[in-house]
């Protein structure tokens, strides 16, 4: 990553082959933390919505139980407005269902963000602090604590805290 100490001018070659010299390390972690910080908040995302879901579950089965020309009231854009049960009821439901496939598009997104942070970090030779070296996957906190303050074995990498 660092240029070597006898040039002093650019390296724009034309080779396709072997790796890529292109970004600086400061690059690769700031685009690195970026994919990161877009991968967590989808998952709060995620959460939020499931949230959402477990309320509309509470509300619609606690409306079921009620008589279909009770007025009920419901928060539109917010607005509060007077509705029956079963006008509200619908509705609930529906709305329901759709955050449902928004869940279930989020996480096909995070499945794919998850992946290209991979390909990322295997591209670029990134490490993550506390992370065990050459243990592949397994990052156990017995790992994490003893490879803490142990420098780099090899210098083509870039760590990231």
């Amino acid at each position: 990553m660092a240029a070597n100490g006898s040039s002093t001018g650019n390296k724009s070659s034309g080779s396709t082959g072997g790796k890529p010299t292109g970004p600086s390390a400061e690059q690769v972690v700031s685009t690195f933390q970026r994919m990161r910080q877009e991968q967590r908040s989808m998952a709060s995302k995620a959460a939020e919505l499931e949230m959402d879901i477990t309320e509309h579950s509470l509300v619609i089965e606690t409306l079921k139980e009620v008589d279909p020309s009770r007025k009920c009231f419901r928060l539109v854009g917010g607005v509060l407005v007077e509705r029956t049960v079963k006008e509200v009821l619908p509705a609930l439901e529906n709305n329901k269902e759709q955050i449902s496939k928004i869940i279930e598009t989020i996480s096909t997104q995070m499945q794919t963000k998850g992946r290209e942070l991979t390909e990322y970090r295997e591209r670029y030779n990134i490490r993550l602090v506390g992370e065990g070296e050459g243990e592949g996957q397994g990052q156990s906190a017995t790992n994490s604590r003893d490879s803490e303050g142990g420098g780099s074995k090899s210098g083509a990498g870039v760590l990231v805290s």
